[in-house]
């Protein structure tokens, strides 16, 4: 099992992040995609398993045909069949285990979409919540050091907790807008 490490945050991941956007907009150009960088290393402050969240939102999944998938393969990018996740597409660079980027792929506006960018969003508006996180991680970090998957579900709870009073916050807004 991969080792699950939880580092400080670090500038470079925007970087590494701007980078890979301009390699995956060429894979996908004829796709209009928007390209978001999603995950802990998307939030400055944030520690993080040092691994590059990417998230490429187009208009259906059924669009994403064998050539994107050879351009994103000649970018690095290995697409990795997640059965359990019909409503994305998984993409890895780097080793099995020890990947460097992930790039996940969604309908755009779709519920998967936006829960990442409210999720997101939230921890970059909300100090107190993304010190809450960032201590959860670290917690369970040390507590599952050798088991990702129950690192991954302890987190779970929160991260949804998070993405409702994101929304439930947008609808406030929207309504105040409104008013």
């Amino acid at each position: 099992m991969e080792e699950v490490i939880v580092a400080e945050y670090h500038a470079d991941w925007v970087k590494q992040f701007k980078e890979e956007k301009v390699k995956i907009a060429e894979a996908l150009q004829d796709l209009e995609a928007s390209i978001e960088h999603i995950g802990s290393t998307a939030v400055p402050g944030l520690g993080a398993k040092p691994v590059i969240d990417i998230m490429a939102g187009i208009k259906s999944l059924s669009d994403m045909d064998q050539k994107h998938m050879d351009r994103l393969m000649a970018k690095g990018y290995e697409y990795v069949h997640k059965p359990e996740f019909p409503e994305r597409l998984f993409f890895r660079k780097g080793k099995w285990r020890a990947g460097t980027h992930h790039l996940h792929v969604y309908e755009l506006d779709s519920v998967n979409w936006q829960n990442q960018l409210l999720f997101r969003d939230y921890l970059r508006d909300h100090a107190e919540i993304l010190n809450n996180y960032y201590e959860l991680k670290k917690e369970l970090g040390a507590k599952y050091k050798n088991d990702r998957p129950s690192y991954t579900a302890g987190k779970e709870a929160f991260i949804q907790e998070v993405i409702s009073r994101a929304r439930e916050n947008r609808k406030r807004e929207h309504h105040a807008e409104n008013e």
